[in-house]
């Protein structure tokens, strides 16, 4: 069993809940962090006293409040923590469902298991712990169709650029010269038009607009 974990969680009865099933399930150390910038903190502490954490349990979001952070979000911590010790094992518990951001999270953040918050979280939190133990990944099974979605290898950064500035009121005419600005290229107005087209026709939307309201729903922008 892992001696070591860190919580990272801004919400008192869900660090209560996930410090007692650490804890029938014989962790020796548990501590937890509401803000991001101290759960980093907190491991760089660990790893400069030679006793780092083996595992990390993270929400993704966090309540903003009157105090001003570096991390925000648990996929930036995440990333952060996998600079810091990329061996550390990872269990995102959130009510995150997008099959995108969840499959991302397995694919580029290297996490080792994704929990669902719900009626039976704690359960699934439980064996999800065990199963890491056995070199194994784990994920809610109503989520297990989000490893099979495909649509981030047919998506890249630059489609994603350009969703997000379509979400934020840029027109096509205007997106050449917005992209000469930013130094990103393709820049051409006809390869823009193409790209939109290609989205629309990928995700089976009628319009720009539905467009951006699939890969919202989706998680991609």
């Amino acid at each position: 069993m892992y001696k070591k974990v860190l919580i990272a969680e801004d919400f008192d009865s869900i660090n209560i809940a996930v410090k007692q099933t650490l804890e029938n399930l014989g962790v020796q150390e548990i501590q937890y962090a509401k803000y991001c910038d101290d759960a980093i903190l907190k491991l760089k502490k660990a790893l400069q006293d030679d006793q780092p954490f083996d595992l990390l349990i993270s929400d993704l979001s966090f309540v903003e409040d009157y105090r001003e952070v570096t991390i925000a979000s648990g996929e930036e911590l995440i990333q952060a923590i996998k600079e810091i010790q990329p061996e550390i094992k990872v269990i995102v518990y959130s009510v995150e469902d997008k099959p995108y951001i969840i499959k991302t999270l397995f694919d580029e953040a290297q996490i080792n298991g994704y929990v669902k918050k719900g009626r039976n979280s704690i359960s699934q939190l439980k064996t999800a712990i065990e199963t890491l133990l056995y070199g194994k990944t784990f994920i809610s099974p109503e989520l297990a169709h989000a490893l099979q979605d495909k649509t981030g290898k047919e998506i890249d950064s630059y489609d994603i650029t350009l969703l997000s500035h379509l979400a934020n009121g840029v027109a096509i005419e205007e997106m050449e010269t917005l992209f000469k600005h930013l130094n990103i290229t393709p820049n051409s107005k006809s390869t823009i038009e193409k790209r939109v087209a290609k989205l629309k026709d990928y995700f089976k939307a009628n319009n720009n607009i539905h467009l951006i309201a699939i890969t919202k729903d989706l998680g991609i922008i």
